[in-house]
């Protein structure tokens, strides 16, 4: 049986399987091993592989055989193990590519108005008095949106004269998000309820989300890691109730 000396101590498998238990590694190992598994069976050319091994030393930068030992000797790995690694990394963006590349559309479709950005003004303050006080002198134009909300908004939002953004719509409190996408640029809500604030918010500006290379491959990575967490997660509640 092969023994794994560590800190001048001897660990069986079985022990070094306890310790990655006990020190919560577990859902990190099979991950790796899922990865492992996923890209198995993908190919790359010759030509990829060596772009893939260039990338990773340049992203380590490694540019002589002399680093190149100094970095293998720190992480305890050998030269090929590091090619391969380069190459997982290749073989990985293939797989994301072909599972999850032909879904882009669609995907970008049903969650555009949650992509939109939006830059508004914003005041918050708890006394419903005052936000309506507030409202009628900017409606006026007696004080600008700036001034108010630096003196009277009770929120981080102070500092910045009230102005929020660009923030995407899906990242905003949802009742403040239904008032911004049901408004006009320029156009200034009557003081409403969130939470435990009164606020008062005016729509400054909308920029659409765009289907370009950056958008597609952030949803091929949240598409990626969803079903990779996911699959972690079930192949933990599987080991717990072996292990129980």
């Amino acid at each position: 049986m092969q023994i794994l000396e560590i800190n001048g101590g001897e660990f069986r498998a079985e022990t070094i399987v306890e310790k990655i238990v006990a020190y919560g590694m577990m859902p990190q190992l099979i991950k790796e091993m899922t990865l492992d598994r996923t890209t198995a069976d993908i190919t790359i050319t010759p030509e990829e592989q060596q772009t893939a091994s260039q990338q990773v030393f340049q992203q380590l930068g490694i540019d002589s055989d002399e680093k190149l030992g100094a970095w293998l000797k720190q992480q305890g790995m050998t030269a090929p193990q590091l090619v391969a690694k380069a190459e997982r990394s290749l073989k990985l963006a293939k797989f994301k590519q072909t599972t999850w590349g032909a879904r882009v559309n669609s995907a970008f479709l049903e969650r555009k108005q949650q992509l939109d950005r939006v830059i508004y003004s914003l005041i918050c303050t708890k006394d419903f008095c005052v936000a309506q006080e507030l409202y009628f002198r900017v409606k006026e134009g007696e004080q600008s949106f700036d001034s108010l909300a630096r003196e009277y908004s009770q929120g981080p939002e102070a500092q910045t004269g009230g102005l929020i953004g660009p923030v995407e719509i899906g990242g905003i409190h949802p009742d403040l998000a239904k008032m911004l996408i049901a408004s006009d640029i320029g156009q200034l809500q009557t003081p409403t309820v969130i939470g435990d604030w009164i606020v008062l918010v005016r729509l400054e500006n909308l920029l659409p989300a765009t289907l370009d290379q950056a958008m597609q491959q952030r949803l091929i990575e949240e598409s990626f890691s969803k079903w990779l967490e996911e699959s972690v997660a079930q192949q933990m509640t599987t080991f717990t109730s072996h292990a129980a």
